[in-house]
C-alpha cells in the first residue's frame, strides 16, 4: 500500500509541477517515465499511477473526461506491460515499453483532440511524440537503472545479503 501511495504522489506532483508541458496536445508528461516500472513492481505501480493520473488530471482543468480517460489509459498501459513481461520474460521489457507508448497515445490522443477541438491525427501524434520521449526514452532509462539485477548488485555492495531466484534454484 505504501508503494502505491508513493507512486501516486510522485506521479501527481510531477504532472502538476510540470503542468505547462503536461496538459496540451503536444505534451511531454515527464511523470510518464514511471510507467515502465510496472514491469518490475507490478500492482503497486499499476494502481499508484492510475490514482496519480486521476489526481493530476483533476488539477489539469480538462474535466471528468481527462480524469477518467487518463486514469484508464495509465491502468491499461501499465497492466498490459506488466502482464506481457510476466508471461514472456524480461527480454520483452522493450516491447512492454512500446506497448505503453501505444496505449497512452491511442487512448489519450483521441479524447484530447476532442476536448481541445483539434484533428484526431494531431491528437494522436502529439501524445505519441511526448510519450516516446517520456515513456520510451526516459522510462527505459529508469527501467534499466532500477532493474532487479542492478538493485541486487547495489544492495550487495552495501553488505546486504540478497538471494535471487536463480541462486535459490
Amino acid at each position: 500500500m505504501t508503494l502505491t501511495a508513493v507512486f501516486a504522489a510522485v506521479y501527481a506532483v510531477g504532472v502538476v509541477f510540470l503542468a505547462p508541458i503536461s496538459f496540451q496536445i503536444f505534451q511531454v508528461r515527464v511523470a510518464d517515465a514511471l510507467l515502465p516500472l510496472s514491469m518490475i513492481f507490478g500492482w503497486p505501480v499499476v494502481l499508484g499511477l492510475t490514482i496519480g493520473a486521476f489526481v493530476a488530471n483533476f488539477y489539469g482543468g480538462l474535466g471528468p473526461v481527462d480524469m477518467i480517460g487518463g486514469s484508464l489509459a495509465n491502468f491499461l498501459a501499465t497492466f498490459a506491460a506488466w502482464k506481457l513481461v510476466q508471461k514472456q520474460g524480461r527480454a520483452w521489457r522493450l516491447a512492454g515499453v512500446a506497448l505503453e507508448v501505444l496505449v497512452i497515445s491511442l487512448i489519450v490522443g483521441p479524447y484530447l483532440s476532442y476536448l481541445l477541438a483539434m484533428p484526431l491525427e494531431l491528437g494522436i501524434v502529439g501524445v505519441l511524440l511526448g510519450s516516446v520521449v517520456a515513456i520510451g526514452i526516459l522510462g527505459s532509462i529508469l527501467l534499466i537503472a532500477l532493474s532487479r539485477e542492478r538493485m541486487v548488485a547495489m544492495l550487495r555492495s552495501y553488505g546486504m545479503t540478497i538471494t535471487t531466484r536463480q541462486e535459490r534454484n
